[in-house]
């Protein structure tokens, strides 16, 4: 039995949910947001609630499938209301970010500029060197986090690159230089 999947997802007042043959569709303040159903899913809709169940409960991948649908309906209830967001730090001498419309600009120490357009459905804020990547999708949030932070990754050594906010970068000890000998 999923102990994720028996809890019923709570619908706040202000947005709707609907079902239409393999397709749930959520609807908020904050946009609307969509999720192919698997087929061996049941989803239930009432006017406070959204229950998930499976067909086979004893079958192990219908039992994982269980929890993932009620866990990805959580997270599409919690972003047309909340909505995500994850913040990224850029650290290093030089490095600079700057947005225009649509467009996220960078001098990651290359020899040229970095640009990245932004997708539509995602808001990117810039106070100093840190990123905000806001939208109500948590999945697009985090994958285009993500493709940010592969631009330049946080080295060891110095701790220079793209980091998240919360990530902690082991460093490393560099060279050691040993002094040899000493005069006569």
């Amino acid at each position: 039995m999923s102990r994720i999947g028996k809890k019923p997802v709570i619908i706040p007042s202000g947005v709707k949910v609907e079902k239409k043959d393999l397709t749930l569709t959520v609807t908020g303040p904050k946009g609307t947001l969509t999720l192919a159903v698997h087929p061996k899913v049941i989803v239930n809709i009432t006017d406070k609630e959204v229950t998930i169940d499976v067909a086979n409960k004893e079958n192990k991948q219908e039992r994982a499938l269980w929890g993932l649908f009620r866990a990805l309906t959580q997270n599409l209830v919690d972003g047309v209301t909340k909505g995500y967001e994850k913040k990224l730090e850029v650290i290093g001498v030089g490095f600079k970010v700057a947005t225009t419309p649509g467009k996220l600009t960078m001098a990651l120490g290359f020899s040229h500029p970095v640009i990245v357009d932004v997708p539509k459905d995602l808001t990117i804020a810039v106070e100093k060197n840190t990123i905000t990547v806001m939208g109500a999708d948590k999945q697009r949030v985090g994958q285009f986090a993500a493709e940010i932070r592969e631009l330049k990754k946080p080295e060891p050594y110095k701790g220079k690159g793209i980091k998240y906010i919360d990530e902690v970068v082991r460093r490393k000890a560099g060279k050691v230089v040993k002094v040899v000998g000493g005069g006569k």
